[in-house]
């Protein structure tokens, strides 16, 4: 039963009420991990750690309230998202 709660909250967070101050709330959050990586890419840490600590700390986070299940299924997308490119920055040609 609470795996369908952690479920229903996960699909009702990706679809928010207010667009405009979720929005906001985006830009504000992401701003705040681009500054905190910048600072810690300027402290020398190397970008593969951080990397690997930020996924490790958002996913951590979204267990949390969600679950394990319910992120689990959000995240069984992410191998194809990956492949047709949606978080691909710089396209290198092959």
């Amino acid at each position: 039963m609470g795996e369908n709660r952690g479920a229903s909250k996960l699909r009702s967070a990706s679809q928010p009420s207010r667009p405009s101050e979720n929005d906001a709330q985006k830009r504000a959050a992401l701003r705040y991990i681009l500054d905190a990586w910048e600072e810690a890419l300027h402290d020398g840490i190397e970008p593969e750690m951080l990397a690997n600590a930020a996924l490790f700390a958002s996913l951590a986070d979204l267990i949390d309230v969600y679950g394990e299940d319910a992120v689990a299924k959000m995240t069984s997308g992410l191998s194809r998202r990956i492949h047709h490119g949606e978080f691909t920055l710089k396209r290198t040609p092959q």
